[in-house]
């Protein structure tokens, strides 16, 4: 009997249920600096620290024993012989019972071939395919309470950076396609040769937490305002600000599997332990080598299905 995969997402941090987690295995190496496609790879490349297959998949074993500890279901995809699969964030993305698919960058559009078994488990009346012309990826998309966050580029900026990966066009699909919630983007600075200058994805510089926290690097985004509008938001005394050298090592990518429990980078030393100060739980784990590849804890997932209530 074929297996019927229920999904539902109504915020970042609900209790999680069923996840994809990317793998790395054959993964592919180091690839040449003109087949890098963010700042922080061609900088580790550059300076021969780039990482190796077996630290990238002891570290995403680490995150898995996590989920295992939590009783989530975890699905990973197919391998992919020489091709990067760490980043399922950004292939397909779920909000309320909806699987969307994106249209992301040629380079990585095998990677969404590799979990075709896991989709044809869901409904096929719950997923939806975004149109030509619109562009989003799923480290930009946030939804939360009544909202979507979304980090955007301009026309200007999403034509000019290999690193703009959503437009106009994608938030106007999802304005269209969830027209219960609120849809909120935010302009993100962007650079394709300087990693410390550059939000590659909203979750790059901004991250909701449970109990109407949030981790914030104001300098991710290009218009003061919007931040404002976060702060505004959130409230200040629940806003935890971190800092450029913070950013770069992506600590606002951590990842929440419920309320109270967030999945951090033990090299996040001061976040962590303002997180723990604030009452939550925090499963430290080693990630530093995946983040050399400019993404982290967040971008390693696709949640499924999180509890929603």
């Amino acid at each position: 009997m074929k297996e019927n995969l229920s999904i539902l997402i109504r915020n970042e941090s609900a209790d999680l249920e069923a996840v994809v987690l990317g793998i790395a295995n054959d993964f592919g190496g180091e690839p040449h600096i003109d087949e890098a496609y963010d700042p922080k790879s061609k900088e580790h490349i550059n300076a021969g620290t780039f990482p190796i297959e077996s630290d990238l998949v002891n570290e995403m074993e680490a995150f898995n024993e996590v989920f295992k500890k939590y009783n989530i279901a975890v699905y990973r995809p197919e391998n992919l012989q020489n091709y990067n699969q760490i980043f399922s964030r950004d292939i397909a993305f779920v909000i309320d019972d909806k699987f969307i698919i994106p249209n992301i960058i040629e380079k990585r559009s095998k990677e969404f071939h590799a979990i075709s078994s896991i989709v044809k488990k869901i409904n096929p009346n719950s997923i939806v395919r975004m149109p030509e012309g619109a562009s989003v990826e799923g480290g930009d998309v946030m939804p939360w309470d009544d909202c979507i966050f979304v980090g955007v580029s301009d026309d200007r900026d999403f034509e000019r950076y290999t690193v703009a990966r959503t437009n106009y066009s994608g938030v106007a699909f999802l304005q269209k396609t969830f027209p219960n919630r609120t849809v909120v983007s935010f302009e993100l600075n962007k650079s394709d040769t300087d990693p410390r200058h550059n939000a590659l994805h909203l979750d790059c510089c901004f991250q909701p937490l449970g109990n109407g926290q949030a981790v914030i690097y104001p300098g991710g985004f290009k218009n003061p305002e919007d931040v404002d509008f976060l702060v505004d938001y959130f409230g200040e005394e629940n806003i935890i600000e971190i800092d450029n050298n913070e950013m770069y090592h992506m600590n606002s990518n951590l990842f929440s599997i419920g309320p109270e429990i967030i999945v951090s980078e033990k090299r996040s030393t001061r976040l962590n332990a303002e997180l723990r100060r604030r009452g939550f739980t925090v499963e430290e784990i080693p990630y530093a080598e995946i983040s050399k590849m400019e993404g982290s804890l967040r971008c390693s997932t696709l949640p499924l299905r999180r509890k929603s209530s």
